[in-house]
């Protein structure tokens, strides 16, 4: 059977335009090939974005008379619709798919039968006659039929499994019956005039020669099944079949009376075959046709669907700047039914829904101070700490000593003058001075009092040095010794196992809430970039007002599974809340011990770091101090000079006259 001569297809003609404001050449006068399908259905998309925006329907103010020739009479058919316009396009396109599949192109039927559905399903049935119900029922039950026949033929190729073939060819069967049933009605019979008896001549021809093959394949399984008596009986019905199909085929095409030729020479030596065997051989009994379990079709095809709006076949949307008023109202509507989209349960909105709080837990509570921590205030102060003992810097205690020595030799030297000169003055009585001597011993003994009286004062500040250095001088010690030496000292606290483990409890708890917080935020995010691109009033404009509630519930499922994950994280609030409550009560006792623990801590911390800017003070002062020194120290060393050379000429002074 795999190479029986191919059964002629039906093929319906072409619709003929008339007038219409908005016809496109090239949409009614389309090749008669794939280009002219892909035309007509840009060209209907076009008209559906049209009709979406200008109101050009039966009735309303911008319609316009479109006009058609009626297949079947020739009549010239006007309605002011433009919906007229779209449904004759659409059994164009329907009607090309069925030429195409008839001109050996056996892919269109199905693509056929999906133009008639979608005709028969979405416009009325009063246009025109070759557009009733009853016509496009019968030409959606013989496309399929086709588009079936085309799959069987193929099956027969690739040598599919004869009980599939069997099945696949009674399904032909079913469809051409029902499209049979059609023609006999006389209704329909009426409608389609001289082309009826043609049709339902080679429908019904079809249906016997079709079950012919379903027969002969069910006996090539019982074949297969060794089931020699079955084998016989369904050859021999798919004899009988064949032989009433060739009685329908008289004045069919040759090609008709080829396949059946070739087929009888295959049925009739399959059954003469299997009933010779079956007599000499297996001698089994043959059982009526009526007892063995009829063959049940396998509808392996389909009415391909139609989407007139679909982008990729239409092109782009030539009014796409035409959007009108009704569509901005409903893509209003649309925002306020997605409005509760993104609600959580009980009323709470995913977007502005509670935060999970941590009742009664500062942060600092759950802080765990370590040994091994030192704060950064105390190792990153610039300036070393100081590695020996801390005191004021020995320069400073130099300085001071050579100054006050300095200090004490201009006295030295003052006391003794005066004294030589008292004893002078008890030898000779009132001596008048020299004439024309210097007051210079005058003038150092002022600056000398002047020199001593701030050395009193620096003398007082570098006690006080030294007092202040002491007061830090064990914080500095332990600063200024190994860091393991600090960590020892700092306070830490003393946990059983069982508060170690409600600590760890309550932590991992906490890192519960932080995953929740976070997951939150996010899917916050991530519908609020939703809402914001949730654009819909492209798709509003190309559907019809009664289809909008169904528009709004395909759009909004978009949002399902985000709505899901909100519910689930707020149904997880509340058991994490729960335990962390119960966390929270567990942890009361050690919070109080930490607490404790952590004022030590800080205490400790707070007076190393001050004694450390004490330090830095005291150094800063005591560099201050011996800059004073310093200049002090130059100052009393050239007083002591002047002194020196003031008393040398005292004493001259007074030799003289103790000469005299």
């Amino acid at each position: 059977m795999e190479a029986v001569p191919r059964m002629p297809m039906i093929w319906l003609d072409l619709k003929e335009a008339g007038e219409f404001a908005f016809n496109a050449a090239s949409a009614v006068s389309v090749p008669r090939d794939f280009e002219g399908c892909s035309t007509l259905r840009k060209y209907l998309g076009q008209l559906h974005f049209l009709q979406s925006r200008i109101p050009m329907g039966n009735g309303q103010d911008a319609a316009v008379p479109v006009t058609w020739t009626e297949i079947f009479s020739g009549k010239a058919v006007t309605h002011e619709d433009i919906k007229y316009e779209q449904a004759c396009v659409l059994y164009n396109l329907g009607a090309l798919h069925s030429m195409l599949g008839a001109m050996d192109k056996r892919v269109s039927e199905e693509c056929a039968a999906g133009a008639f559905t979608y005709l028969r399903d979405h416009f009325p049935h009063s246009y025109s006659v070759d557009m009733s119900h009853q016509i496009l029922s019968l030409n959606i039950n013989l496309m399929l039929g086709q588009a079936q026949e085309c799959l069987l033929e193929k099956s027969m190729l690739d040598n599919r499994k004869s009980f599939l073939v069997a099945r696949i060819s009674a399904q032909v069967v079913d469809y051409y019956k029902e499209a049979c049933r059609a023609l006999e009605n006389s209704e329909t019979a009426s409608l389609l005039g001289k082309i009826q008896k043609d049709w339902k001549k080679l429908v019904q021809m079809k249906i016997y020669y079709f079950a012919a093959v379903a027969h002969l394949h069910m006996g090539k399984q019982a074949e297969e099944q060794q089931k020699f008596g079955e084998r016989v009986i369904y050859f021999q019905s798919a004899l009988d079949k064949l032989n009433e199909a060739i009685k329908l085929a008289k004045g069919q095409p040759e090609t008709v009376q080829e396949a059946l030729r070739f087929t009888m020479d295959v049925i009739g030596g399959k059954y003469n075959s299997a009933k010779k065997d079956n007599d000499f051989i297996y001698h089994e009994a043959v059982p009526a046709l009526d007892t063995l379990q009829s063959v049940k079709g396998a509808p392996l095809v389909k009415a391909l669907p139609v989407n007139p709006t679909d982008p990729a076949v239409t092109g782009p949307d030539i009014f796409a700047k035409l959007v009108p008023m009704a569509a901005h109202e409903a893509s209003s509507l649309y925002r306020c039914v997605r409005a509760p989209a993104g609600a959580g349960r009980d009323g709470r909105d995913g977007m502005g829904g509670p935060s999970v709080p941590t009742p009664g837990l500062p942060c600092s509570r759950l802080w765990l101070p370590t040994a091994g921590f030192v704060p950064g205030t105390t190792v990153s102060t610039p300036g070393p700490p100081p590695t020996s003992s801390p005191r004021v810097p020995p320069v400073l205690s130099g300085v001071f000593t050579d100054v006050e020595a300095s200090l004490k030799e201009i006295r030295d030297l003052l006391e003794e003058d005066e004294a030589q000169e008292r004893k002078l003055q008890e030898l000779l009585g009132r001596v008048p001075p020299a004439p024309g001597s210097p007051p210079g011993l005058a003038e150092v003994s002022k600056e000398c009092s002047k020199y001593l009286e701030l050395h009193e004062k620096a003398s007082f500040t570098n006690t006080e040095l030294h007092r202040a250095m002491n007061l830090h001088l064990g914080n500095l010690r332990l600063l200024g010794g190994p860091l393991e030496q600090v960590r020892a000292a700092l306070p830490t606290p003393s946990l059983s196992e069982d508060d170690k483990q409600v600590l760890q409890n309550l932590k991992r708890i906490l890192a519960k809430v932080q995953e929740m917080r976070d997951q939150r935020m996010s899917l916050e995010q991530q519908l609020r970039e939703m809402i914001q691109k949730d654009d819909i009033t492209t798709s509003l404009v190309t559907t019809d007002r009664s289809e909008m509630k169904k528009l709004f519930e395909e759009q909004l499922k978009k949002y399902d599974q985000l709505k899901v994950y909100l519910e689930q994280n707020l149904a997880a609030q509340e058991n994490v809340l729960k335990a962390l409550t119960d966390a929270n009560v567990k942890y009361a006792a050690v919070r109080k011990a930490l607490a404790e623990v952590e004022h030590k801590w800080n205490t400790t911390v707070q007076t190393l770091v001050a004694s450390y800017e004490a330090y830095e003070d005291l150094m800063k002062k005591s560099q201050e101090g011996k800059d004073f020194y310093t200049d002090l120290e130059g100052k009393a060393a050239k007083l002591l000079e002047r002194a020196r050379a003031a008393c040398q000429a005292s004493e001259a002074h007074r030799q003289q006259l103790l000469e005299r």
